[in-house]
């Protein structure tokens, strides 16, 4: 009898975590939309020549294809002051061009941009239009805009963008630098070195065993800050593998401070999570189950100031 009863219930067990999981291994293939109408790596990749070589260079760059094998042309992009969001507040200053170190919105907005901006570079390929099929009850615009700077509004129009940049900084326990909220408790209770190193506090730790931090911010002028490459991995449209961490992975304290900003630290089972839109962590709005809190969770990495945690709420996350 006590035999049966362990059974059962390790089925019990298997079961909820299967309920747990996403059993998302995707049927189509993990680049999606990035592979370019059939060019595939190639689109953004040019293994010779760069933007030259793939007939994509507009302006007389000969730094063209020097960094990541770019194909694109960046060009007219470089020392262009784009203000994001919030009425335009949060000025990013791109860099000036593609060799420039320790320069994290190289890689991380640049180059994101010589395919997404619509505006200065027109973006090679680009039908701006999204790749996925969406729930039926996203809305009724069939296909969001994928351009930034041409997304059908005013030409040259970011304001409607979420920061990105050396101004869109990640903050701890007080509002960062820009934000206008004004609560004390926007952020999370988290500390940052001097060189930008998040350090978790208790209501943080507890959000990362609940979903994870799975966010990669860049780090300039010594504090964390929101890049494109922070929410999305370009490689990976459909899914995210998810690795639980460990009990010391999860474990930070005064002696062995959180390696942040890095990404990955999640208390969720491993396996294959659903996502969209390229957003490297488990992120789907098209989940069939209404209460799911996914998608809100995803935000929350950077917004703890709205999360259950730090409002004292019980709930983990739901699928």
């Amino acid at each position: 009898m006590k035999r049966n009863l362990l059974i059962a219930l390790m089925f019990v067990a298997t079961a909820g975590l299967a309920l747990a999981q996403i059993g998302a291994a995707p049927a189509t293939d993990v680049l999606g939309a990035h592979l370019n109408y059939g060019r595939g790596c190639a689109g953004c990749h040019a293994p010779h020549s760069g933007a030259y070589g793939n007939g994509a260079a507009k302006t007389a760059d000969p730094l063209a294809g020097s960094y990541a094998l770019w194909g694109e042309d960046v060009g007219s992009l470089y020392g262009k002051v784009i203000a994001f969001g919030d009425s335009g507040k949060y000025q990013e200053t791109l860099p000036s061009n593609l060799t420039t170190t320790n320069q994290p919105d190289v890689a991380g907005i640049l180059l994101c941009l010589s395919c997404h901006d619509g505006n200065y570079a027109k973006g090679a390929m680009m039908k701006n239009a999204v790749y996925e099929t969406l729930p039926s009850t996203y809305g009724t615009y069939a296909k969001p805009p994928t351009l930034l700077g041409n997304d059908g509004t005013t030409l040259g129009n970011y304001t409607n963008d979420h920061p990105v940049g050396s101004e869109a900084t990640i903050g701890c326990n007080t509002p960062a630098t820009g934000q206008t909220f004004g609560e004390s408790g926007y952020n999370w209770d988290c500390s940052i070195s001097a060189t930008g190193v998040i350090t978790p506090g208790p209501n943080m730790m507890q959000f990362i065993n609940n979903y994870g931090w799975f966010v990669s911010p860049g780090v300039m002028n010594n504090k964390p800050v929101v890049l494109c490459t922070t929410c999305h991995n370009q490689h990976l449209m459909n899914v995210v593998a998810v690795t639980q961490g460990s009990t010391a992975a999860l474990t930070f304290n005064a002696t062995t401070p959180a390696a942040l900003p890095s990404k990955g630290l999640t208390g969720l089972p491993s396996g294959s999570y659903a996502t969209m839109f390229f957003i490297r962590a488990p992120y789907n709005p098209a989940d069939t189950n209404i209460y799911t809190n996914q998608t809100a969770q995803f935000c929350r990495q950077c917004h703890g100031g709205e999360s259950n945690e730090m409002n004292g709420g019980t709930a983990g996350t739901v699928f």
